[in-house]
Order: C-alpha cells, then sequence, then structure tokens
C-alpha cells in the first residue's frame, strides 16, 4: 500500500482527535464553573430560568426564583453563572452607565427634522394634503371605474354564454 491510499484515513483520525479533544476543552470548562458557584450569584439554567444561588451541596444547587421560591436543580441543570451586571441587566432591567457623559438619544425622530414649527402646526399641514391613493393601477393605466365596468361586462357574457345550473340540474353521464 502507497502512503497516499492512507492519507485520507490518517486526515479522518486527525479531524476526529481534534474534535473530541474541544469537546472534552469546554465540558471541562462547565464543570469548574459549576464547582465554583457560590451563594449570591446569578446564575441561568439550561431551561433558561434566571435565579440567584441561595446554597450549593455536592450535586444539587439551592436557586431563589423570587421571593419565597426556592428551587432545587442538579449542577448540570446550570447553564451559566453571570456576572452581577448581567444578571441586574436581564432579571431587573437595571443599566449601568457605561458613558456618564455620552450623548442623549431621543425616542423620536422630532430632533431630526430641521424646522423650527411647533409639532401641532405640522400635524395641521399634514391633514390638508390629499389622500394618497394606494391602489393598484392596471398595465394600461385606466382609471378603476373603467376597469370594474370591463369587467362587469365581461362576466355578462360569460353568463349568457351558459346558463347556470341549479342543484337538481346535473349533467350525468
Amino acid at each position: 500500500m502507497s502512503p497516499y491510499t492512507l492519507l485520507p484515513f490518517i486526515v479522518l483520525i486527525g479531524a476526529m482527535f481534534l474534535m473530541t479533544r474541544s469537546a472534552k476543552k469546554k465540558q471541562q470548562q462547565a464543570a469548574s464553573m459549576r464547582n465554583e458557584l457560590q451563594p449570591g450569584s446569578g446564575v441561568r439554567t439550561i431551561g433558561g430560568m434566571y435565579a440567584t444561588v441561595k446554597e450549593v451541596n455536592d450535586d444539587t444547587v439551592l436557586l431563589d426564583a423570587a421571593p419565597g421560591v426556592d428551587l432545587l436543580f442538579a449542577k448540570n441543570a446550570i447553564g451559566a453563572v453571570l456576572t452581577d451586571d448581567d444578571y441586574n441587566r436581564i432579571v431587573h432591567g437595571i443599566e449601568h452607565d457605561l458613558k456618564a457623559d455620552g450623548t442623549v438619544v431621543p425616542d423620536d425622530a422630532s430632533s431630526l427634522t430641521e424646522t423650527d414649527e411647533p409639532a401641532a402646526d405640522a400635524s395641521s399641514d399634514a391633514s390638508d394634503d390629499k389622500p394618497l391613493d394606494l391602489g393598484k393601477k392596471d398595465a394600461a393605466d385606466k382609471p378603476a371605474d373603467e376597469v370594474v365596468e370591463a369587467k362587469a361586462d365581461k362576466a355578462v357574457d360569460v353568463d349568457e354564454a351558459e346558463p347556470k345550473k341549479t342543484d337538481g340540474e346535473a349533467d350525468a353521464k
């Protein structure tokens, strides 16, 4: 056998080795994260629930999900240990200002317009405009009334050509 025939097998074995090595590394990081749990830290479970660690045992963790609600989880069910800032931002909606002197962004687009008119005057000008026609236009750009009349004429022609059948009149062959 030549070395060229063994090359694909060697590449596959190397790829499998690299994949299992990275998976083991991730498992070790997750295990060390779970072993470093301390009471008072915020966590996210693998189910997506956010809680505070109340008590840590060998294989279990007691979590405080809400005042008076204590839940017992396996350590393997802890998906991530969160920093205090992340936990407060997610659970309580509290954001710390990273830039205290940063620019203030308004909630609306009124500051982006260059007119100095009050908002009431601008809204009255908008009401004076003609309403926009959002209907579809035909390829021939006929007015809508002519198109409706043309469709009605075609419908009348079809009715005259074939009489309608009632429930009792079926063409049975």
